[in-house]
């Protein structure tokens, strides 16, 4: 061997790994966080608050890019559609795993065209209702309907959204019929709720916590299997008789599918690390979101779970695809 084959070798086995294999390393340049709901959103706060975390870490910068419309549809086909190298990923809440329920059709595989990246985080519902109602408390709801099958409304923000399917999850859990009337969204579902025309609303602890401390509207339970620690007061529906029910809002991170393994290692490994931090908890602990824990393979089961929940869910409400 000669003194210029040696110092090849020696060199060769000094260069990094990614160098070795012509990839670059991750990230170098920006990353953009698609999410395909609005501003302010529980997907979106928990993007911002994880991406500027991120932007901390790598050292580069961490745009959240909102591209709502169609249920999601839209921002994830821009994810999906994106290069697969890690600087285009998909932010996006539970109805990911709704939508293939929901609709007839999506203009993407949420399974095959999207790989699972990271849990970030759960956050509760809050049945609320009217302070001064006659469906207050729990009790008296769950005794009006099992009295009026079918009659008794309760509020969604649209029909199949998340609060819709919570919703329809509880009067399956509970065994009752009752009437769905479906709003805009979130604001109007409120005004009707606060003035007692409909019995509830499942609403994101986000988007009540103030006017519950206003005594506008009344917390009727929490949709988690335990009591949550911005409304430690509040009973679980399984403590009120609703057995074994749990169901929460839920926020993760996908990547294209072809995207390369180093990178989502990477993702995963960096984004456990954030989670982990006393700054992300502390800012969660604010908007009532509870950091996630699974990664990979962990989220991807997690997923395809919640994928058959509401299919269930959907399938015994005789909800008709859109």
């Amino acid at each position: 061997m000669t003194y210029m084959t040696t110092a090849v070798i020696l060199l060769a086995a000094m260069l990094p790994a990614t160098a070795a294999t012509g990839a670059e390393p991750y990230p170098e340049r920006p990353v953009r966080m698609v999410v395909p709901l609005t501003a302010g959103s529980g997907a979106d706060i928990a993007a911002r608050i994880v991406g500027k975390h991120l932007n901390e870490m790598w050292k580069q910068p961490v745009v959240v890019d909102n591209r709502p419309g169609a249920g999601g549809q839209i921002g994830t086909q821009i994810a999906v559609r994106a290069v697969a190298n890690g600087y285009t990923l998909l932010v996006q809440s539970s109805s990911h795993a709704a939508n293939p329920a929901i609709y007839k059709s999506l203009p993407y595989d949420p399974l095959k065209d999207l790989v699972d990246v990271a849990l970030l985080g759960t956050s509760p519902y809050v049945m609320v209702g009217a302070p001064a109602g006659p469906y207050t408390p729990l009790k008296s709801l769950i005794d009006a309907a099992r009295k009026k099958p079918s009659a008794i409304p309760f509020a969604s923000a649209g029909v199949g959204t998340a609060s819709h399917l919570t919703a329809e999850y509880f009067t399956q859990s509970a065994a009752l019929k009752m009437l769905h009337v479906p709003f805009k969204g979130s604001p109007e579902a409120i005004v009707d709720v606060a003035a007692g025309r409909v019995s509830f609303y499942m609403a994101p602890i986000s988007t009540v916590i103030g006017l519950l401390g206003e005594n506008r509207i009344a917390a009727l339970g929490v949709t988690t299997s335990a009591r949550v620690s911005m409304l430690p007061n509040v009973p679980t529906l399984a403590e009120q008789g609703v057995a074994g029910f749990n169901m929460n809002l839920w926020f993760g991170v996908w990547a294209p599918a072809a995207t390369r393994r180093e990178v989502l290692r990477q993702l995963e490994t960096d984004i456990r690390r954030a989670l982990q931090s006393a700054e992300i908890r502390a800012q969660y602990a604010k908007v009532g979101i509870e950091p996630g824990t699974l990664v990979g393979a962990d989220f991807a089961k997690f997923v395809r779970s919640e994928i058959s929940k509401y299919r269930q869910i959907v399938k015994q409400a005789d909800i008709q695809p859109l």
